[in-house]
């Protein structure tokens, strides 16, 4: 008897434990869920642009009737892209700000459940107006090209701070490799051969990734060229009129974008400057070398040529920048930002993302804002040294504050 009622006083001291360890738990998870809540829809701020001038945005959708796209999934189509505008406004002018992702955008954020994980789109504010009249003056062209799977929109604080500095910058998204574009207010979709399983691996460089970036980039380098021919033809007639100058145009790109702009610099005569963030380098130009001014900024890859390689994809993609700089005649500038990874280079660094989210996508130690506003100045003063001939000190000696950037090759 004296043992039964040891061994029911032993159940029920269990029973509670257990229950009250069930109990904090569900707390615990209700609380988080509470927060991730209330994070999903508290307002967003992209880091505030730099330069002078506001920024307007327009939008258009392009057809460029010289090309059948190789990338659709019905024959024959021709190539058809959308591309946003960004460009310097007056100072002081006011407007209806432009909604960061209108429309069928939106469903560039994540969808079901790991949607409560992300900011919302809605929260997220930027710094463009919507349709606002241009400043006074001509500018030069600057087409961004997103990385492999992204689109224009994901890189709004890096267009809206080129814009501020006095660019038109036209974002073009890459029809059936983007994870999504809008043609005419409806979504469109990647397709096999616009997003080949082939980048799924980790090797860039290795046999079918190899052979689908060669395929790939001459087609994005194509689609960078055609926006800045139709951007120049804004000068003749519209709101834009007068205020462009088509004769000094940059292409940059992130990711596959920035292998994309080397290439697109390489064909292009007007191309002034190249700039590539931490994309691998693919196509002819490789090994022909880029006749231009170009700039490299890496996280944590190996894309400027300079690292220490710790795996087989890590040689590749150094040796094919060595390979590159090696053909160059143009002066070269790159730069490692310390705490970057591959998707600070995007609006996601800015995005509320709640842990088990933000610990599956390429996003470094680097406060958000902050990785974004290195990169933006750099990239800004490379521009406004080679297009606008401004001399730009920082190139070459980084502030000291500036303690995350690594000079890894400059001009001599």
């Amino acid at each position: 008897m004296r043992a039964d009622r040891a061994r029911r006083r032993w159940l029920r001291r269990t029973l509670r434990a257990i229950l009250a360890l069930v109990l904090a738990i569900l707390v615990a998870v209700g609380g988080y869920v509470g927060y991730v809540t209330i994070r999903h829809t508290r307002p967003v701020t992209l880091p505030a642009t730099t330069g002078p001038y506001r920024v307007g945005r327009t939008m258009f959708d392009w057809i460029d009737h010289s090309r059948i796209d190789p990338l659709a999934p019905r024959a024959g189509s021709l190539r058809e892209l959308s591309v946003w505008l960004w460009y310097p406004a007056p100072p002081n002018t006011t407007g209806r700000p432009a909604l960061y992702a209108p429309g069928a955008w939106g469903e560039l954020h994540l969808a079901s459940l790991p949607a409560l994980g992300e900011t919302e789109f809605g929260a997220v504010r930027n710094h463009a107006l919507d349709g606002v009249p241009a400043t006074t003056g001509q500018f030069p062209i600057v087409v961004l090209e997103p990385g492999m799977g992204f689109a224009a929109p994901q890189y709004t604080t890096i267009a809206e701070n080129l814009a501020s500095h006095g660019y038109l910058v036209a974002g073009v998204t890459p029809t059936y490799s983007a994870n999504l574009t809008v043609l005419h207010g409806h979504a469109v979709h990647a397709s096999p051969a616009g997003d080949p399983a082939g980048f799924d691996g980790t090797d860039l460089h290795a046999g079918v990734a190899q052979e689908a970036g060669d395929r790939l980039v001459p087609v994005w380098a194509a689609d960078a060229r055609f926006t800045a021919a139709q951007v120049a033809d804004l000068d003749r007639v519209g709101p834009l009129a007068g205020h462009i100058d088509a004769t000094h145009i940059a292409y940059i790109g992130h990711s596959f974008g920035g292998a994309a702009a080397l290439q697109a610099c390489h064909a292009d005569p007007h191309c002034a400057a190249a700039a590539n963030l931490d994309g691998t380098q693919y196509g002819p130009v490789v090994h022909t070398g880029l006749n231009r001014p170009s700039l490299t900024i890496e996280s944590d890859s190996c894309v400027t040529g300079i690292c220490r390689p710790t795996s087989p994809a890590d040689r590749s993609d150094q040796a094919t920048a060595r390979a590159l700089l090696a053909a160059s005649t143009g002066p070269a500038f790159c730069y490692q930002i310390i705490g970057m990874r591959h998707f600070n280079f995007t609006d996601y660094a800015t995005y509320y993302l709640a842990a088990p989210l933000r610990s599956q996508l390429a996003l470094g130690s680097i406060d958000g804002g902050r990785g974004l506003t290195l990169a933006n100045s750099y990239l800004t003063a490379f521009v406004d040294h080679i297009v606008k001939h401004r001399s730009e000190p920082q190139l070459i000696n980084p502030d000291p504050q500036e303690r995350e950037v690594r000079v890894q090759h400059v001009p001599r």
